[in-house]
């Protein structure tokens, strides 16, 4: 990584988890360019004071990956002249169904969680990822509920086709736990009756996503190989960096 959290994080006064996700190391020796991508958790909290920040950033599309259940709750993304919103839903179990084994490492629960949703959301991440590929469609946000498990996995794909490292990748993803944090004492805050999330919900080794990474290659023999199963091009890698990779 070559900038710290803190320069690679933005701050809003009710977003915890929005940051840039250019700087790293990819392809031939280029950059992932900064300003491009932004990765976050979920935008309809911004508020009328975060709303001209957020502008500012002149951001084009909103990738919206919430289950239709969460953006009829809660709403999404405030609407502005120029801002194209695209709700793409990558199909995927309900985790309160999947029993967590405490003899189970987080990290080997949340991996199988991830692959299961490369496997049953293959469509949708696939979706996001073309959107992203659109150079027309630039500066992107990818979010959606806590802006880690979903967009944590279309960001780790994305950046793989970019070349960007797997260590380098991991964390990213890790840099999630000090938005969870952040969450957490604004939820005390906002709603002291709600109980607290699962901590295996709201926990994001680095670990998790090597063995996420490792385990799509072992079942589709490249990250890029899954993508192309999916529904991706030749076309689409090459416009994903020819315009993301400085």
């Amino acid at each position: 990584m070559d900038a710290s959290q803190v320069a690679r994080s933005l701050n809003f006064s009710a977003l915890f988890n929005f940051r840039d996700v250019g700087g790293y190391a990819g392809l031939d020796g280029r950059t992932v360019c900064w300003q491009r991508l932004y990765r976050s958790d979920s935008l309809h909290r911004l508020d009328e004071v975060d709303r001209a920040a957020f502008t500012a950033l002149d951001v084009r599309t909103v990738v919206d990956l919430r289950r239709p259940v969460e953006v009829s709750r809660d709403g999404r993304v405030p609407a502005y002249e120029g801002l194209v919103y695209q709700h793409i839903h990558p199909e995927h179990a309900d985790w309160d169904g999947v029993p967590y084994d405490e003899d189970q490492t987080v990290e080997q629960w949340l991996a199988e969680r991830y692959l299961d949703l490369a496997d049953t959301g293959r469509a949708g991440i696939a979706a996001a990822i073309k959107v992203i590929a659109d150079q027309d469609a630039a500066p992107v946000v990818v979010h959606c509920l806590a802006g880690k498990d979903r967009t944590g996995v279309v960001c780790a794909l994305t950046l793989s086709v970019l070349g960007v490292a797997d260590p380098d990748i991991a964390e990213d993803y890790a840099l999630s736990a000090a938005a969870a944090e952040r969450f957490r004492t604004w939820i005390r805050g906002q709603y002291p009756h709600l109980p607290p999330f699962p901590a295996h919900y709201e926990a994001c080794p680095p670990e998790t996503m090597l063995r996420f990474l490792a385990g799509l290659r072992e079942q589709h023999g490249s990250v890029e190989g899954y993508l192309r199963d999916a529904g991706l091009t030749s076309a689409d890698f090459a416009a994903l960096r020819g315009h993301l990779l400085a």
